[in-house]
């Protein structure tokens, strides 16, 4: 294509600042592509000019959505003015459904082309939405082997490009795990959430459960992983307050899969993270702690069958899920316990996480999905 491209994209958390950076890099490699749009420092590194950054737009709870809507309103109404001022040949939208499914409505209404990448998780709430999606969306690009079926009979044209963290897992496994001086044996890791709400609500069992398994593995040892600095403290000052936990333990900052590299085992706060550890090829059961009326809501509102990501892409139960008052750590503890040494039981978890890494498929997911955007921009 010899013409500069000029696409407006957005994201609006980390996750998909990280990708979309990806998606952008693999995208300015292959053609003369002009971007503009709404994310963060990654995404300005790979040459996007943004309008609004990340940090400007997470949103915790119903509570911080209903006091920041004025701020998103103003922002909505700044994105389409620039549209069509610029009037791009694609809007890429990343994730981020509560703007961006929003914005898809309104550029389909004005005959923009609509691209989608990374489908938002609409099948497991809202499904609804699925129909809005087929009907708003021209091209939807989908990181989960289980999503693209979803959308048979819709007219939506789905692709299934893999998953972006393949790429980044591959580089990790291929360099030394260096910065994480952690030592004894076993060594368990301990990922509550990268959000402080939720580090507060799955922690305290985590470390109980921590605790337990010191009791029935007298040289284990554990890492509690943050996502930053401000988690960190927040970690330090939670674990201050909780005693009797384990006797050998650091906080590992920004360090999370090298903690899953060298763990025996985990307990992962249900998200991104199983996906993590099931590429990192780390045994772990699921842990999922929410406020009482945010746990009504879910039970009224989600419908899949599992709540770990690990287990959604398995398609069975394979690694065990611990929610609200399940999540007691003797029960923690007692799921991980097989793993901690060689035997049937780890063996089967194992084979069982390969399955979801190769069903994740191969590196080059932003590659696949750059030369997918192109040549429907050629079209």
């Amino acid at each position: 294509m010899s013409r500069t491209l000029r696409l407006a994209i957005f994201a609006g958390e980390t996750s998909g600042d990280i990708h979309a950076a990806a998606l952008v890099r693999a995208l300015r490699s292959r053609a003369d592509v002009e971007l503009w749009g709404m994310g963060g420092p990654r995404m300005r590194e790979a040459g996007v000019r943004t309008i609004a950054d990340t940090g400007e737009l997470a949103v915790m709870g119903f509570s911080d959505v209903l006091a920041r809507l004025p701020f998103f309103a103003r922002l909505f109404r700044r994105t389409v003015r620039l549209i069509e001022e610029k009037r791009p040949d694609a809007i890429v939208l990343v994730d981020y459904p509560g703007f961006n499914m929003r914005l898809a409505g309104w550029a389909h209404r004005r005959g923009l082309r609509v691209i989608y990448y990374i489908c938002p998780q609409v099948w497991a709430w809202h499904r609804s939405r699925m129909r809005k999606l087929a009907r708003d969306v021209d091209t939807l690009l989908t990181i989960f082997p289980f999503e693209k079926p979803l959308f048979d009979g819709t007219g939506l044209e789905v692709e299934f490009v893999g998953h972006p963290l393949v790429d980044e897992i591959a580089a990790e496994l291929r360099g030394p795990c260096e910065g994480l001086n952690w030592e004894g044996d076993p060594r368990v890791a301990l990922l509550p959430g990268s959000r402080i709400h939720v580090v507060g609500k799955n922690l305290p069992a985590m470390w109980k459960a921590a605790a337990a398994i010191e009791a029935a593995n007298p040289g284990a040892s554990f890492a509690v992983a943050a996502a930053d600095e401000a988690g960190a403290n927040f970690i330090d000052s939670m674990l201050k307050k909780m005693p009797n936990g384990p006797s050998r333990f650091r906080v590992a900052t920004g360090m999370t899969r090298q903690a899953l590299r060298l763990a025996r085992a985990a307990l992962v706060c249900s998200g991104t993270a199983t996906v993590e550890a099931a590429l990192l090829g780390c045994p772990m059961a699921v842990v999922y702690r929410m406020g009482a009326v945010s746990y009504l809501l879910a039970r009224r509102l989600v419908r899949v069958n599992h709540i770990g990501m690990v287990n959604i892409i398995a398609g069975e139960r394979l690694c065990p899920e611990f929610v609200q008052n399940a999540a007691e750590p003797d029960a923690l503890a007692a799921a991980v316990q097989p793993w901690l040494r060689d035997g049937p039981e780890r063996e089967a978890m194992l084979r069982g996480l390969q399955r979801v890494a190769d069903a994740l498929g191969p590196p080059g997911a932003s590659e696949r999905a750059a030369a997918i955007i192109l040549r429907n921009l050629e079209r």
